[in-house]
């Protein structure tokens, strides 16, 4: 993501500058907005070192402990400095730790908590920021503390499913290459030199074979450069240009086995991030916004920036949800009835729970579908080339008889 460096004002006045992540210079105003902070200047920060995309952060099983340990001491009376004291000192994590560490100074120096949290966005989004913020002003800091654990231990508990959905095809698929690849440049070559003494003209499926393993000894090191290069340079379009992304999370949604699944998740993750936000008391604008901006995919967020857009002219929430098509009737319908009724979060709720069973369900069927597709493109692949082998074989034993 995008970093910028910005100069504001605070509401006292005070000059501050620092750095930010967003995904715009308007994203980045936002955010300094939220923290009460007016922007003087926000300008893109240059960086010399090329940057993969991988950094060192807070595993999100850290973040939740921390939040339920603090949401635990608050409820008991400790003074917040104390509180961000004692866990800055306990955390196994040192980037952890000296983010915690920084946050108690500048509470110590006067900001708010939701405020000092909001100057570290590597390991504090804006979801967690606006919900401090609202516990913060409405006094129920541990209340708001402990719900928001619970919806990072559900948001994680979603994110491993997909990523369990992934992890067996992703394995059979690499062993699969490995198996092949060693066919060929091990296997293949001592079979060429057996028929080479044998003298003879070869069948075409084991000429065929052959001319692949030569082909591959000869380029495998620049098959691997390239399609390292083409993994990074497909990861670093989505970064950098929006409609590359666009494209391809919109082709991800179409996807005949995972796409289904996908808009499940996308459906989940919404639900339960707007509910967790509806119910602490976050304005409905703003939760939109960081249900847009958390959602994953450009489509879905295309969608709930224009529903928010449509909310803001005065339109109820179902109305846009349902002209954008993002979600399936029945969602849609829920929300009306939540709206109708004022009970949204708790609708929203239900959702979130329905939809992650959902997930449950789509994985179980995705993997049972996946283990023989998968094992048939294996066995069929190795077979083949081992029948392309020994077909010459075949062949001087008929002569030999």
């Amino acid at each position: 993501m995008p970093v910028f460096a910005w100069e504001g004002r605070t509401r006292q006045g005070t000059l501050k500058k620092g750095v930010i992540e967003a995904v715009s210079e308007a994203a980045a105003m936002m955010q300094l907005r939220g923290q009460s902070i007016v922007p003087v200047s926000v300008k893109p920060k240059t960086s010399r070192s090329f940057n993969l995309g991988l950094r060192r952060g807070v595993k999100t099983r850290e973040l939740v402990v921390f939040t339920r340990q603090f949401a635990t001491m608050i409820d008991a009376g400790l003074p917040l400095v104390q509180c961000l004291d004692i866990q800055a000192e306990q955390q196994p994590n040192r980037r952890f730790g000296e983010a915690l560490a920084r946050v108690k100074s500048d509470v110590e120096q006067g900001s708010t908590f939701a405020e000092s949290l909001g100057r570290h966005p590597r390991v504090f989004d804006d979801l967690y920021v606006n919900l401090v913020t609202a516990g913060e002003v409405g006094g129920v800091l541990d209340t708001i503390l402990n719900r928001l654990a619970t919806y990072l231990e559900k948001a994680d508990n979603l994110k491993r499913k997909v990523k369990s959905a992934m992890v067996y095809p992703v394995t059979v698929l690499v062993v699969a290459i490995g198996v092949l690849v060693l066919l060929l440049v091990k296997v293949i070559p001592v079979f060429e030199k057996m028929f080479k003494d044998f003298g003879g003209a070869l069948p075409g499926p084991t000429q065929m074979v052959i001319n692949i393993s030569h082909t591959v000894q000869h380029y495998l090191p620049y098959m691997m450069v390239a399609g390292f290069g083409l993994a990074i340079a497909y990861s670093q379009a989505r970064k950098r240009f929006p409609r590359f992304r666009y494209r391809t999370d919109a082709a991800y949604l179409k996807t005949p086995v995972f796409g289904p699944l996908l808009k499940k998740v996308a459906v989940a993750r919404f639900s339960r991030t707007f509910s967790t936000m509806l119910s602490s008391g976050v304005p409905i604008l703003d939760a939109l916004d960081i249900c847009a901006r958390t959602s994953g995919n450009k489509v879905i967020e295309s969608g709930l920036q224009k529903t928010r857009t449509a909310i803001s002219e005065g339109k109820t929430i179902a109305e846009p949800l349902r002209a954008a098509g993002m979600f399936p009737a029945m969602v849609v319908q829920m929300i009306a009835v939540g709206e109708q009724t004022g009970a949204m979060d708790s609708m929203l709720a239900k959702l979130a729970d329905f939809y992650d069973d959902e997930v449950d369900a789509g994985v179980a069927a995705l993997t049972s579908l996946l283990e023989p597709v998968m094992m048939v493109f294996l066995g069929g692949t190795v077979g083949t080339i081992l029948i392309a082998m020994y077909l010459p074989i075949f062949k001087i034993a008929e002569v030999v008889k």
